[in-house]
């Protein structure tokens, strides 16, 4: 039998790692539809972070990196479970203005997202 934590992790990590994919794919969006197209990179991490992100092929800008590594380190270290909405959340774990730019880019993916009919990765936005 395995071990009952052991069977919790490997579900938290899993939540963990689709909260980061759905997180990458709206900053790409915004960093798409929002920044020149020059500078763009790949984002890579390396430790924890770059285990949630691996399989995750992001093109963005420097900001934009910066804003996702960020916000998927935050998500990977918080503490509750189940996870709240960040803005219902009773901690304050974003540095300054990295939580008002998180809450433009929901904003503006979420809306693009629903305008092209993608209310599967929309659904995140909401709930």
């Amino acid at each position: 039998m395995s071990d009952p934590k052991e069977q919790n992790r490997i579900g938290i990590d899993k939540k963990i790692r689709s909260d980061v994919k759905v997180l990458a794919r709206f900053i790409q969006i915004f960093c798409a539809n929002n920044h020149s197209a020059d500078g763009k990179q790949l984002v890579q991490a390396k430790g924890r972070t770059g285990e949630f992100l691996k399989g995750v092929s992001v093109d963005v800008c420097d900001d934009c990196r910066k804003l996702l590594l960020h916000g998927a380190g935050k998500r990977i270290i918080c503490p509750y479970d189940p996870k709240p909405r960040c803005k219902r959340c009773p901690t304050y774990c974003f540095r300054d203005g990295y939580r008002e730019r998180v809450r433009e880019v929901m904003r503006f993916s979420g809306a693009y997202l629903i305008k092209r009919g993608r209310l599967d990765l929309a659904f995140k936005y909401f709930f």
